[in-house]
């Protein structure tokens, strides 16, 4: 009887460890998700193509609003990509912003019937990061964020091709992405955008 006790909350606890790994794993995807797309939005709404062509501020649009030209063009051009960012401009235009297969980034940019207009010309450069540890940040991003958000945890930080940081810091269940020039000084603060294709969701089109 002492031994199936033994055995039954040995069960438990590995149970338990299995559990609290698993929310570990989810929130740490969570923040991972919330800095590329921050990444995302940024390079679409500045790269030099959306703001030659697009007039006023995009609006963010849900993937499943999108046109269905749209959507079948992806599907048939970026078999494997996923929606990172869908913006609406003031004339119907629309920006979208992919993580491809290969894990590479691509930007395009729509007419407002749907058809493909271009691609957008430095988005794969901005919306692409590669991980950065925390201790590895410039002193410049940890000093200003110890100054500025005490009581915050930076929690994930990435760094893209032109040299920016993104950094997601949280307090309790509040969290914010900022965002660092190359040389480590500040640019803005962002709420972290939901996911396009729906919240936790890392659909892939053409699969």
């Amino acid at each position: 009887m002492k031994k199936s006790l033994v055995i039954l909350f040995a069960l438990f606890g590995l149970f338990l460890v299995s559990c609290n790994r698993d929310e570990v794993n989810a929130v740490d995807e969570d923040l991972t998700e919330m800095v590329e797309l921050s990444a995302a939005r940024s390079a679409a709404v500045t790269d030099t193509v959306t703001k030659q062509k697009c007039k006023g501020k995009l609006t963010e649009v849900a993937a499943a609003d999108l046109p269905a030209a749209i959507t079948t063009y992806i599907t048939t051009n970026y078999a494997g990509a996923e929606i990172q960012f869908a913006g609406k401009d003031t004339e119907g235009k629309i920006v979208v912003g992919l993580k491809l297969a290969d894990g590479t980034s691509k930007g395009l940019l729509f007419n407002a019937d749907g058809t493909f207009n271009k691609a957008l010309e430095k988005y794969g450069k901005g919306a692409k990061l590669t991980k950065v540890e925390t201790a590895a940040l410039p002193a410049a991003i940890t000093t200003y964020i110890t100054a500025n958000y005490a009581g915050y945890e930076i929690k994930k930080a990435g760094t893209n091709e032109a040299g920016e940081f993104y950094v997601a810091v949280k307090l309790d269940t509040a969290v914010k992405v900022l965002k660092f020039a190359a040389d480590g000084a500040f640019i803005e603060a962002t709420t972290p955008p939901a996911h396009p294709e729906g919240e936790g969701k890392r659909s892939k089109h053409g699969k």
